[in-house]
This record gives structure tokens, sequence and C-alpha cells, in this order.
């Protein structure tokens, strides 16, 4: 692993820990983070050593989003042209969604641990990642709308699949703030821990938990959830049924059945 700006990453007990690490600029979102995000989720989906990634931020908050100072080195590199400068504008919004789009893709479950604030393009994060998990004084905000701008780097799509339509439509249009309760109720977040370090112990417990199932199996059952979003019932039926027709004969699955049977512990191979 390399050392990053935006940045902490490290692997145990097949758990990648991503950690947001810029506590005093409250994480905000640098240039290096966009980058920096891409080549660490490249990483975890090329090794086979991680199984599960926990995704948080470093201090007392998990992030207050895009960093105001890199939105102004960019509109430095505006000129008069309207024509050049929304092929700018657009190629840039393209780039930093596929930062996103690279946590949503990951074949590895991706689990959020959020305290503090959760602000804007952290919003548009957690939304790209499998499950979210709060401390009691989180607080959330679809920011975009009190800036002036629509949320362009996911959160207005992948969020009505979380909390749907209707709810994601009256964050989105009032901006107003979220704490952990109301989260909890809107199915933004699975649970709500006390405070930040009993957050981490228990998303480390969920992810240990994860890591020790089949790796074929939480690929394929990842793969399939994903594919759902945008496909009918009997597509996805389809998909699984050409899917499993290779990976049943995965040794993985001898390997869990022999211990199902003997009340052992199932090990599996990366």
């Amino acid at each position: 692993m390399s050392d990053y700006q935006a940045f902490k990453v490290e692997l145990t007990d097949h758990i990648a820990h991503v950690q947001i690490n810029r506590p005093e600029k409250i994480n905000a979102m640098n240039a290096a983070f966009w980058s920096e995000i891409v080549e660490i989720f490249q990483w975890i989906d090329d090794t086979d050593d991680v199984r599960v990634v926990v995704v948080s931020g470093a201090g007392k908050h998990f992030s207050s989003g895009i960093d105001l100072m890199m939105l102004a080195s960019l509109a430095n590199e505006l000129g008069k042209d309207v024509g050049r400068n929304a092929r700018l504008l657009r190629r840039k919004i393209l780039q930093m969604q596929a930062s996103f789009t690279a946590v949503d893709k990951c074949r590895k479950p991706v689990l959020a641990a959020i305290q503090g604030y959760c602000i804007g393009g952290a919003i548009d994060l957690i939304s790209a990642c499998d499950m979210r998990y709060a401390a009691a004084d989180a607080q959330f905000s679809i920011k975009e709308i009190d800036m002036g701008m629509a949320a362009d780097v996911g959160t207005l799509q992948r969020l009505p699949r979380i909390i749907g339509d209707g709810m994601m439509r009256e964050l989105a249009y009032t901006g107003r703030m979220v704490d952990a309760d109301e989260a909890r109720s809107m199915g933004l977040v699975n649970r709500v821990f006390a405070d930040t370090p009993s957050l981490m112990e228990g998303v480390l417990a969920i992810a240990h938990e994860i890591a020790a199932k089949s790796p074929i199996a939480i690929a394929g059952t990842k793969e399939m959830i994903s594919y759902m979003r945008d496909h009918r019932i009997d597509d996805g039926l389809e998909y699984i049924a050409t899917w499993n027709a290779a990976m049943l004969q995965s040794t993985d699955l001898r390997v869990a059945v022999a211990a199902h049977m003997s009340k052992q512990k199932a090990l599996f191979d990366n």
C-alpha cells in the first residue's frame, strides 16, 4: 500500500480500513482525495486478501464534503468562452463521479462508519457504500442546494434506492440536517451506536463476520444485488442461474457444508 495524502489505509484480518485522514480540515475532499480513492479501490478489487472494506473519517467528523478551496481552484480555470467552460466542468464532474463509482462497483462489501458531520459530497460517498452505520452524534445534509447547485456526484441517483424518492426529494430540496435517529428511521443507516469507539467496534465486528464467509459467495451475492437495481426479476433469475452454474462448483460449497455438518467453523481460501 502506498502513502496517501488524503487517506490512511490498513489491511488487517482480510478487512481494508480506508480512513479519510484530514481531520484538521474536517476531512474535506481535496484534489488528492478524488484521485487517491480510485487508486485505493482498484487495489482493493485486485487484492484477494481483502474481503471487506470499512470506510471512516479520522477525528470528530466523517467528512464535511468537497473542499471549497478545490472548487475555488477550479473556478480560476474558467475563461470567457461558455462552451469551453462547459466542456471543462463536464469533464471534471465526470471524473469526480468516477471516484465514487469505483466504490459502488467494488466487488467487496463496503461499510461506512459515520460520526459527526456527513455533509454534501460525503452523502455521495456513503450512498455508494453497501451499508452505513452511525454514531449518535452523526449529522447528515445534502448541502449542495444551499450552495446554489444540484448535487452531481451520485446522491440524487443512488439515494432514492436507499431511503425512497419522497424523502430524498425533501432532503435534497431543503438541505436540512438529519440526526442519527432520523437517519436510522428512514433507512439511511442500518444501526446507531452510542459513540465513535462503539461505532468502530461494532462495524469492525460486522466486517469480521462478513470476512469469515466464502469470498466467492459474498462476491456473487453483491453482484446479484447490484444487478437488480437496473433489471427485471426474470433477468436477475436468469443471471444468477448462469452465474451459479459456475460458482456452485467452487470448493467453498463443500467446505461450508462439511463445516455445517460437523458444527465447526468454515475456513475459506482467499
